[in-house]
């Protein structure tokens, strides 16, 4: 199975950044095809940030379009999402998720978002301050 470990979240002033890395490992290579984050903020439901598929391509959600960037690195099995001109809104638990497709254009941040609890990691904090 999927083993999926975030860092990288912190405090950070409103027009700051953050990168945020997820360690992937175990078996993602044959069984998942969709990799991404999504972010989970007091009293809201989760909210799709970015994804990635295996061909490189990616979706984000339109509330981060511009700001954030994600990336995979097959080398060194991390994915990563590079946060740029943070906003207070943007302050939520972040995690990484990866997750199977039927097909190459079901990977998206519907995907991500639907992942179950083996198919995600334990989070982390993002804290934006003004």
């Amino acid at each position: 199975y999927v083993q999926l470990r975030e860092s990288g979240g912190g405090s950070v002033q409103a027009g700051g950044s953050l990168r945020l890395s997820c360690a992937v490992s175990g078996d993602t290579v044959t069984s998942k095809n969709c990799m991404g984050w999504f972010r989970v903020a007091p009293g809201e439901p989760r909210e799709g940030v970015a994804a990635i598929d295996m061909d490189g391509r990616t979706t984000y959600g339109d509330s981060v379009k511009g700001r954030f960037t994600i990336s995979l690195d097959n080398v060194k099995s991390t994915l990563y999402l590079q946060m740029y001109s943070l906003q207070l809104e943007d302050a939520a638990m972040y995690y990484c998720a990866a997750v199977s497709t039927p097909t190459p254009e079901g990977c998206g941040i519907q995907a991500v978002v639907g992942a179950r609890s083996i198919e995600r990691g334990q989070g982390t904090e993002v804290i934006v301050s003004s």
